[in-house]
């Protein structure tokens, strides 16, 4: 009697349900629905109803905070402990002694950059410690139209190129220089040092492959880092393990059938060893393995070949074969920025993604003319470059065969002499990093006693950057004497002789200090 009493409950329950589902809008279409997708495929039913289920079960799940407190809480004498004891991180790591004592000893300079400067304790030095290789600072019409330029246009622009800080002597500026190196477009930066490490990460992205010369300088690095690119390193200026490396890059693309965007990054002359590219068998490679160059021509450009067009001129390629020419106009050209010369499309590519063009107060008006200005002078009078290479020959003579220490690795036309330690030196007196690095500041401060100013090549941030790679190769300390031509011959050989004698003084007292 139970049983049946509760079969005719649960008949009126269902019966009641189904009267008020049927009251519900849109009931007999889900009805039918029902049976219609039960009929032609049961298993879809099924899956539909478990996650009809598992929603429902997510509805009515309890909700939880997310501020529920999981941690041990302490007493304010323990708390009071754990702050006496914390130590922050250095936001700047301590100095060396070595760094220390160069700044220390920083020479500042009084007046104008030329041939001969004044110090700020009074006295007149030769400065071999300038990129002003022609002397186009003290040139009389660069300073007549830069004061024009200057009264004219003011001192800034006041915002970035591509809104508001465009002029037309930035468009003459990038037209000067595209036509000057022979390429289909330009592009002129605010600053060289974040010119081709904004130009990398414009084209190259995660998953394109860059391989890079293992020498090239901190500025090409921070860029290959921001591109978040697959880099994989050559051995410097070896042509046959950069082809080892792309063939090995091919393959692997090939056998995985997925293409990438694929680099090379080189520069035209090399910052930390002075040396330059064999482009021709770089371009022969590209073509072959189907890779883009970027080539950073900062050192280079207004330095090779017969008027100063860089790389490219000095090795008879046409520069429309290498894809993007990175380039400085604060060198040389004593104006400031930097420039990328190629194709048209490269050119307007970087005017929206490039974060250094977009996100920088475009060039000041001054130094695009001055830019301009100096390119038409190499381009019209190739004599300019001729007497400096005069000089950088004569300079040579006397340090390079001369001395028993140091030997120059520089290439013949760069007229940033990079002075190191003869191999059998290092061997010999075991020398380290460190050791050659407080030699060339020791005979950087007797130059200057002397009266001659020179620098050091600055190697730890190449060495730090090395590691992060897990590459071996590491600058070799140097030192920096950079050639121009607005000193005589009887200049150059009088600083040369001062040079040798310095190295040798300070290279005689290491041998004695070691010996006693």
């Amino acid at each position: 009697m139970e049983i049946e009493a509760l079969h005719n409950q649960l008949s009126r329950v269902l019966q009641q349900t189904t009267s008020a589902f049927q009251k519900v809008p849109g009931s007999a279409v889900l009805v039918r629905y029902i049976r219609s997708s039960y009929q032609n495929d049961p298993v879809r039913s099924a899956i539909e109803l478990v996650l009809i289920l598992f929603f429902i079960r997510y509805l009515l799940s309890p909700s939880y905070s997310t501020h529920k407190q999981n941690f041990v809480k302490l007493r304010e004498d323990e708390i009071d402990e754990l702050i006496d004891d914390w130590a922050p991180e250095p936001l700047v790591a301590e100095q060396t002694v070595l760094e220390e004592a160069e700044s220390d000893k920083l020479p500042i300079i009084v007046g104008p950059t030329g041939p001969k400067v004044k110090l700020l304790n009074g006295r007149t030095v030769t400065n071999l410690a300038s990129y002003n290789f022609y002397n186009f600072n003290a040139n009389e019409q660069i300073k007549e139209k830069a004061i024009q330029t200057l009264r004219t246009y003011g001192v800034g622009p006041c915002g970035p190129p591509q809104f508001y800080g465009t002029q037309d002597v930035h468009v003459k500026a990038e037209a000067d220089i595209a036509n000057y190196l022979g390429t289909e477009g330009c592009i002129v930066y605010a600053q060289s040092f974040s010119t081709v490490s904004s130009v990398i990460p414009a084209f190259c992205k995660r998953g394109d492959v860059i391989i890079a010369d293992e020498a090239v300088n901190y500025s090409i690095r921070k860029g290959l880092q921001a591109s978040r690119s697959n880099i994989k390193w050559f051995k410097h200026g070896q042509m046959d393990d950069l082809e080892r490396v792309m063939k090995a890059v091919a393959l692997e693309q090939a056998k995985g059938k997925r293409l990438t965007r694929r680099f090379i990054v080189t520069e035209g002359l090399f910052e930390t060893c002075g040396d330059v590219t064999d482009l021709p068998s770089l371009v022969e490679l590209k073509e072959r393995y189907k890779f883009r160059i970027i080539l950073d021509e900062t050192w280079s450009f207004g330095v090779l070949g017969r008027t100063g067009r860089g790389l490219t001129e000095s090795q008879n390629v046409d520069p429309q074969q290498v894809d993007m020419i990175v380039g400085s106009l604060s060198g040389p050209l004593c104006a400031g920025g930097g420039f990328c010369a190629g194709a048209k499309d490269v050119v307007e590519h970087q005017r929206i993604t490039s974060s250094a063009y977009t996100y920088s107060a475009a060039l000041p008006a001054m130094l695009a003319m001055t830019a301009s200005e100096t390119v038409n002078l190499l381009q019209s009078n190739p004599d300019i470059l001729s007497q400096c290479r005069e000089n950088i020959k004569v300079m040579k003579l006397q340090l390079d065969p001369r001395s028993d220490w140091v030997v120059c690795t520089s290439a013949l036309e760069n007229p940033i002499m990079l002075l190191v330690l003869k191999p059998e030196v290092i061997k010999a007196k075991r020398l380290s990093i460190e050791d050659q690095e407080r030699i060339f500041l020791e005979c950087a401060d007797e130059c200057l006693t002397n009266g001659v100013l020179v620098a050091r090549l600055k190697t730890r941030p190449y060495a730090h950057a090395i590691k992060a790679r897990d590459s071996s190769w590491v600058a070799q300390p140097a030192l920096k004497i950079c050639i121009t031509s607005a000193l005589s011959k009887k200049d150059i050989e009088k600083s040369g002789a001062t040079i040798r004698h310095a190295i040798t003084k300070i290279m005689t007292r290491k041998i004695s200090g070691k010996t006693g």
